[in-house]
């Protein structure tokens, strides 16, 4: 057991989990507090329909394609240090996006914003997973950091729209800069540097990550405007598998790989990714096609529409704060299937009651979905940790947050890809309805996968399943 996790007080454990979850409600914010806004920002900087999306694409692809990167960093050179380095290219990056004249600028800034949370958010988990005890000290500090995530996300919305309606989107970003500043003194002072691996930094299973990464969910999100058909799209996604395979093949013969394959030898924690994925591309498809829909079909402000999320919101909140003692008493197990059953529930619901255009028979749907996001995430993350040991935490905190971004852009993109089947002919409110709808069923089809998984692997853990030891990941 590190040295650190021994000596903390509880004061000073208190301190260190405030600046994680601050950061990392920063950097999951950011996702989110754009989408209530992009009309505003559309408008403002003169973008293209196409050119829209970019603005949430850039940061997404460069946060997922670099987290193994920035994973790997945290164990090299120090978790407190990457930390410090995440924070400061957020920020920065924040203050040119506030201050963005042009959609060029935006985009790119945008683009270095990703890269400073993929720097940041492997080293927040891995700071958690070193600094409190396994046992329910571990279990409460993972469920906060999964309400983080998940609250977070919905309160980006309530904010994104009240900010574009009462003064303006780029306060959301400004107000980025003196958080983090107050974080990294906070840090500074608080938080000990970890012991540093005796590694090198794998840069071609770098390389290859984040060209396959990238160039897989560019192909994925082109494909919802321009088709499967398009040379460009089929391109990206061919030469996107291509260097993930090289990947693969490159860190089964690395001696001290970005990823060690060994973290998926153990079945609850590959099915923890992979339920991860699933369970958030489903989600972050409602929250971007019921954005939109009860703006451009129910015909709420951009305000009123974030605040329409709130039911969502606090149920998130209620649920995520109850589960570290739900879980001491019937187990993270079931605590995770009741919390999936009720996010399907509510996501197959909503993909009957959005044919409507009132805002009403969407409300119970939506809390179930909040519901689900607040139990289960909790769960998840603990099972993509499990039996780590503290020197690959950095390397299993960056699975769990590819998992997390590549779920949210991937899913997102086959979404975005499967609602327009069948749209053929429609236009205005009648095409939103149809896309919405689609979208709700293909994410109700994503969160059943998602408990399958769950049952099978997590829920039903096989007592063979051994920790990722030294000599497994080099």
């Amino acid at each position: 057991m590190p040295h650190a996790l021994k000596t903390l007080d509880t004061t000073n454990k208190r301190v260190i989990l405030a600046i994680i979850l601050v950061s990392y409600v920063m950097i999951v914010l950011d996702i989110s507090i754009v989408l209530t806004g992009l009309p505003k920002i559309h408008a403002e900087l003169g973008f293209t329909d196409a050119g829209l999306s970019w603005v949430s694409t850039a940061y997404t692809l460069a946060f997922g394609g670099c987290l193994l990167l920035g994973a790997r960093a945290g164990d090299i050179f120090g978790r407190r240090r990457m930390l410090l380095v995440g924070l400061a290219v957020f920020s920065l990056a924040s203050l040119v996006i506030g201050g963005a004249q042009t959609p060029a600028i935006m985009i790119a800034a945008r683009a270095v914003q990703g890269l400073g949370s993929a720097i940041l958010a492997p080293s927040t988990l891995a700071l958690l997973q070193t600094t409190f005890e396994p046992g329910p000290e571990r279990t409460r500090a993972v469920s906060y950091y999964a309400a983080a995530a998940g609250v977070s996300a919905a309160l980006g919305l309530v904010v994104g729209g009240l900010l574009a309606d009462w003064l303006s989107w780029r306060v959301g970003f400004f107000i980025n800069l003196p958080i983090s500043i107050a974080m990294m003194f906070a840090a500074k002072r608080y938080v000990t540097e970890t012991d540093l691996a005796s590694a090198r930094l794998d840069l071609m299973g770098a390389l290859t990550s984040t060209l396959g990464v990238i160039f897989l969910v560019y192909g994925v999100i082109r494909s919802a405007s321009e088709g499967w058909h398009d040379p460009l799209t089929g391109i990206s996604v061919g030469f996107g598998m291509l260097m993930l395979a090289v990947f693969t093949l490159v860190e089964s013969r690395a001696s001290q790989p970005i990823m060690p394959l060994a973290l998926f030898s153990d079945r609850e924690r590959a099915a923890a990714y992979a339920a991860r994925a699933l369970f958030l591309g489903a989600n972050v498809g409602f929250y971007f096609f019921v954005a939109q829909f009860l703006q451009s079909v129910v015909g709420l402000s951009p305000a009123a529409a974030g605040i329409a999320f709130l039911p969502t919101t606090v149920v998130n909140f209620v649920v995520a704060m109850s589960a570290p003692a739900l879980i001491g008493k019937f187990g993270s197990g079931r605590v995770l299937t009741v919390n999936l059953f009720a996010g399907l529930i509510g996501m197959g619901w909503l993909s009957l009651a959005i044919e409507g255009s009132s805002l009403l028979p969407l409300l119970i749907p939506m809390m179930l979905i909040g519901a689900g996001q607040g139990g289960a995430l909790g769960p998840l993350t603990a099972s993509g940790m499990a039996r780590v040991p503290s020197e690959r935490a950095g390397a299993a905190s960056g699975v769990v947050n590819v998992a997390h971004q590549l779920g949210s852009s991937l899913g997102l993109g086959i979404l975005v890809s499967v609602s327009a089947l069948g749209s053929e002919g429609l236009s205005g409110i009648t095409l939103l309805t149809h896309r919405a709808g689609i979208a709700m069923e293909t994410g109700t089809v994503l969160i059943g996968l998602t408990l399958i998984l769950a049952l099978a692997f997590i829920v039903a853990k096989r007592p063979e399943i051994s920790p990722v030891t030294a000599t497994e990941a080099p």
